[in-house]
């Protein structure tokens, strides 16, 4: 019997994280008996949308309405609320089916909620998973929602979920290069989960004339930073697993180019290619799907790199974007949308260095000042311990 918990013990031992804590994760969502109380007696607002699910998969609509919370209204973010838009596309009002609920566009008319969308709210309750990447458009949602909040005032309350992309990498956003797909001076890659990430908005003062939200972080328990964690619901159509969610922060850079990344395939975010043979042997023809209606390259054979099963460095790895740049041997034509690089980027440095033919190393040493007061700023908001 000795010799049995030996081995049990052993055994545990390289059993990956996710398989460990995934059975002592408790995400926002989960802590019903904290958040309740918060929402008892109060009109309730949602901003949520497919992956919006309680560990257990029930979906915290449901979860809530279950526990007799009045929901009045639901916004929805980029995506849509059920999760099945393309990158980019108007998103309408609707009603959710079975509750007739009104489900209000915040990719549409307006990214922030008008004061007349708010004004019968008394709570704004936000619970989205993000990927832990300043382009994601989410967390620029969840930014308006809390100016929203701030101007008109409401409380916000935000259910944290775990950041599947937990580093800090990348250059950090000049302000001249803010949009709604980078927002904050922050880099790339954040390192923060959303309810860190929102405590650092209020708290330096980033939302519109400096105002501060009345914000309250529902946190998880029994997750630390650089715990290992795959999202269980994919976060938008493009990233329908673990190494799409990996490869995003390093291959979105590609959407300023004519090089494919696999939209409007089964694998998206997984392979690199352009209509030229000299990319690389493996092929894949874009054609329309779901969240791809008119994907890159359509119908054309693309010849690249298959990344599905390719064992990467966490973090953005710039290889990729330096080899095709190399391989088009088109100069700064390359990037077909010079504009959307620099938004993307943050700043048109990447860009310039880039096409001057610096390498991978040097274009990572000089990020490395700036992520040096970026982690001094974030070391305030800190939720959770560090592994």
């Amino acid at each position: 019997m000795k010799m049995f918990y030996i081995l049990l013990v052993v055994l545990l031992s390289f059993i990956p994280n996710i398989r460990i804590f995934a059975q002592t994760l408790s995400l926002g969502a989960d802590r019903l008996d904290v958040l309740l109380p918060e929402l008892k007696g109060k009109k309730i607002a949602l901003i949520v949308n497919q992956t919006s699910v309680l560990s257990d998969g029930t979906h915290l609509l449901d979860a809530l309405l279950a526990n007799k919370v009045n929901i009045i209204k639901i916004f929805a973010p980029e995506h849509g609320f059920k999760g099945t838009a393309d990158a980019g596309e108007t998103i309408a009002d609707e009603k959710e089916k079975k509750t007739q609920i009104p489900v209000i566009s915040l990719y549409g008319k307006n990214y922030k909620p008008l004061p007349s969308q708010v004004e019968d709210a008394d709570i704004l309750l936000f619970d989205i998973q993000d990927v832990g990447t300043r382009f994601y458009t989410y967390i620029s949602t969840m930014h308006y929602v809390m100016e929203a909040c701030a101007e008109n005032g409401k409380e916000c309350i935000i259910l944290d979920r775990p950041n599947p992309n937990d580093q800090i990498d990348g250059p950090v956003l000049n302000p001249k290069y803010k949009s709604f797909i980078g927002m904050h001076p922050i880099p790339v890659l954040h390192g923060l989960t959303i309810g860190e990430l929102a405590q650092m908005i209020n708290g330096e003062g980033w939302l519109k004339g400096g105002k501060k939200c009345n914000l309250k972080v529902i946190a998880m328990t029994g997750w630390k930073h650089g715990d290992h964690y795959i999202i269980p619901i994919k976060p938008s159509p493009n990233l329908p697993n673990a190494q799409s969610v990996s490869l995003y922060p390093s291959l979105c850079f590609f959407e300023a180019t004519k090089i494919s990344i696999g939209r409007g395939t089964d694998f998206p975010f997984q392979v690199i290619g352009g209509t030229s043979r000299k990319y690389g042997d493996f092929t894949f023809v874009p054609r329309p799907n779901e969240g791809n209606k008119t994907p890159l390259n359509m119908g054309k054979t693309c010849y690249g790199v298959d990344l599905r099963y390719y064992e990467h460095e966490k973090g953005i790895d710039l290889n990729f974007l330096l080899s095709f740049y190399k391989k088009s041997a088109l100069g700064s034509a390359f990037f077909s949308s010079p504009k959307f690089m620099d938004l993307l980027a943050g700043t048109n440095t990447l860009r310039l260095q880039i096409t001057k033919g610096l390498n991978a190393d040097n274009i990572r040493k000089s990020w490395e000042k700036d992520l040096n007061k970026y982690r001094t700023i974030r070391q305030k908001y800190l939720l959770y311990a560090e592994n």
